[in-house]
């Protein structure tokens, strides 16, 4: 049964009555009495306590919980929320032989993101590579691959330029509460199944960055599983060649000896949705888009398909929109293994 929460008039009312009821003779109702205002102090303690049950009963619950009690519901079962990281790999460098890139030495990127080197080199040829890190902690420290990044005080010797090869990766932001909370209620309603499907997306999760995992179990034969995912607080949400290196060693770490892990990069299957709106306005298409990429972000998975019906839903629940005629595309796309359906350009006319 629902518990009802009084009101304060009526915990006043409530008080009154009992003063009057047990107290020869006593009216509370007498507006300056001493036992009106008794009756309305206490009403005011007491609502007090109700307000103090309330906010304890929504701490009980993990959905409910505010942000300290919720990373207790967390760490108890296991799954501790994930912290910020600091990008981090290799970057390519040039310079005479015998030049000296020392610890410490600071880099920028041309949006302002510095990095630091994490370990001394000396050139052994006119090319080599030397450990980079952002100064940093979170997603905007990752790089894509060949960005350019210049020293602060280039060393001597050394070129200004240096190349972010492959990539800098592993910057992520603190876990928030709603993906926090995502993964607790994922490790409530699917505990642990000695290496099912759902475990390999769990142990993918774990991974700072990582918001969307799946598991596709015989993926290049018997005894293999291929895990892909996803980063969606970047901008190019597709993991980098270290984000699977990094994938790869935390599996090996959890996965059954008996399966061999095959962590790949889903290709981007683009869905270029052409739409005719009323009223066809520069606020009205910005929702539209907004919508949509939250529909794909919420519905897309590899090998997956993105219904029409959604699509017009999503568009339906833009603010400002009238009416509208999704024109492309006219049947569900539907995603080749290995592939992701993503919004690409959306067109109105």
């Amino acid at each position: 049964m629902t518990l009802s929460r009084p009101t304060l008039s009526a915990l006043d009312r409530r008080i009154a009555a009992d003063f009057d009821a047990h107290m020869k003779g006593a009216d509370s109702r007498l507006r300056r009495s001493f036992l009106s205002v008794l009756a309305r102090s206490n009403a005011g303690a007491f609502d007090g306590v109700y307000a103090l049950l309330g906010w304890l009963a929504r701490q009980l619950m993990p959905d409910t919980a505010e942000k300290e009690f919720l990373e207790r519901h967390s760490t108890t079962w296991g799954v501790p929320r994930k912290a910020a990281g600091r990008a981090a790999g290799t970057i390519e460098i040039g310079g005479i032989v015998g030049a000296i890139v020392p610890i410490g030495a600071e880099l920028v990127r041309v949006d302002g993101a510095r990095f630091v080197t994490t370990e001394r080199v000396v050139l052994a040829a006119t090319t080599g590579s030397v450990s980079v890190e952002a100064m940093d902690a979170g997603v905007a420290g990752v790089t894509a691959e060949d960005v350019e990044l210049t020293f602060a005080a280039t060393p001597s010797g050394i070129n200004a330029i240096a190349i972010a090869g492959a990539g800098l990766s592993g910057g992520a932001d603190e876990e928030t509460d709603a993906a926090l909370l995502a993964r607790l209620l994922t490790r409530i309603r699917t505990p642990p199944n000695g290496g099912a499907a759902a475990d390999w997306e769990t142990w993918a999760l774990q991974l700072p960055g990582v918001t969307r995992a799946w598991a596709f179990p015989n993926w290049t034969g018997p005894g293999t599983v291929g895990v892909t995912f996803v980063l969606d607080g970047r901008e190019d949400i597709l993991p980098l060649e270290a984000d699977l290196e990094a994938m790869t060693d935390h599996i090996d770490l959890l996965r059954p000896v008996t399966a061999t892990p095959v962590i790949f990069a889903a290709t981007p299957f683009m869905v270029n949705p052409l739409i005719t709106v009323t009223p066809d306005t520069a606020d009205v298409r910005a929702a539209i888009v907004a919508e949509l990429s939250d529909l794909f972000q919420r519905e897309a998975e590899p090998g997956g398909s993105m219904y029409v019906s959604r699509m017009r839903e999503a568009i339906s629940l833009a603010v400002g929109e009238f009416d509208h005629v999704l024109r492309s595309p006219a049947a569900n796309p539907v995603a080749p293994a290995g592939y992701i359906p993503m919004l690409g350009t959306v067109t109105f006319g």
